[in-house]
């Protein structure tokens, strides 16, 4: 039977310090692998959890650039039609098929009663013709009617008054209603 050299020098010293092949030494061994295969296990679940929650929140990034896109040409094309319909020229055939006839100079109210200015009564309409909408209610007989054309109606006065007689006419007013105050007026 072989029996083992005996080692000398460095092989002896490297001899020493490598444990000995005996059952106790497979013993040690297990514990160790098994340690290691779960930590690789452990670590492959892991990431495969983490991949899933990475993929999982680029399709909700994705979903939501989406949305944003559409959102963002929806308020776009709203806007291109807000400009389209306060654009002037909109602005003065819509106010034409209601009626509207431009304001003439206005006249301004001091709260202590006095009048700043000379007021001008409104330019005359070519047409006496009232287009209404489609969406305008009719008028009611207990409801004033305005009228739209520009024919003027005069202010009855007591006395007779020798200038040219105050006109009304149905024009929009785009300065503040007088019946409400206004700060710094």
């Amino acid at each position: 039977m072989s029996r083992k050299p005996e080692l000398r020098g460095r092989a002896a010293r490297l001899a020493r310090l490598l444990p000995s092949s005996s059952g106790s030494g497979q013993a040690a061994r297990t514990p160790f692998v098994l340690l290691v295969v779960l930590l690789l296990g452990g670590g492959l679940i892991g990431l495969l959890v983490l991949n899933s929650a990475l993929s999982e929140g680029s399709f909700k990034l994705d979903d939501l650039q989406k949305e944003t896109k559409s959102l963002t040409d929806q308020q776009q094309a709203l806007q291109r039609d807000i400009d389209a319909y306060s654009a002037p020229d909109a602005l003065q055939r819509r106010a034409r098929e209601l009626g509207m006839v431009p304001g003439g100079d206005p006249a301004f109210l001091d709260p202590d009663g006095t009048v700043k200015g000379v007021p001008g009564a409104a330019a005359e309409q070519s047409s006496a013709q009232v287009v209404r909408p489609p969406e305008a209610m009719p008028l009611t007989a207990t409801s004033p009617t305005p009228t739209a054309t520009a024919s003027t109606a005069t202010v009855p006065t007591s006395t007779p008054v020798p200038t040219p007689t105050t006109t009304l006419t149905a024009t929009p007013s785009t300065e503040p209603s007088s019946a409400t105050p206004t700060p710094g007026r």
